[in-house]
């Protein structure tokens, strides 16, 4: 038994790890706004936000999770079917990095590098999606 990272499941361990805490500083905007148990004490889940930027994070946050569906599956099926290569390796980083700078420029409200940026992810699993077809690039 393999018990050795291979650089996809490492980024896809870092990706998942990211995500899982892009909802921390949102969380404590609201807090800070409108105290703990308020924020804590809402039965609905529709606690508005004062500042457009923590809005904007949350959705990023969503958009980040949606995305995490379809990444995460490609990746562990590369690593299932042994396809690991260079290119899937290099792959996964640069979906990282897409993700992170995507959840800022969403939250700053960068609409150009917000869309260059998710592009680049959706490359990403496309480019994951063709290798595991067997369709060259």
């Amino acid at each position: 038994m393999n018990t050795t990272l291979s650089n996809e499941l490492f980024w896809l361990v870092l990706t998942t790890l990211m995500t899982g805490l892009f909802w921390i500083p949102y969380i404590l905007n609201r807090m800070l706004e409108q105290g703990v148990l308020s924020a804590i004490w809402d039965p609905h889940g529709n606690t508005d936000t004062k500042n457009a930027w923590a809005n904007r994070m949350m959705r990023a946050h969503e958009n980040a999770v949606e995305n995490l569906a379809i990444f995460a599956p490609l990746v562990i099926t590369i690593q299932i079917t042994n396809l690991n290569t260079d290119l899937t390796a290099s792959a996964c980083l640069i979906y990282f990095c897409a993700r992170l700078a995507h959840y800022i420029a969403f939250t700053f409200a960068m609409p150009v590098i917000r869309v260059v940026t998710f592009l680049v992810g959706f490359a990403v699993q496309l480019i994951l999606a063709l290798v595991l077809l067997g369709i060259q690039i």
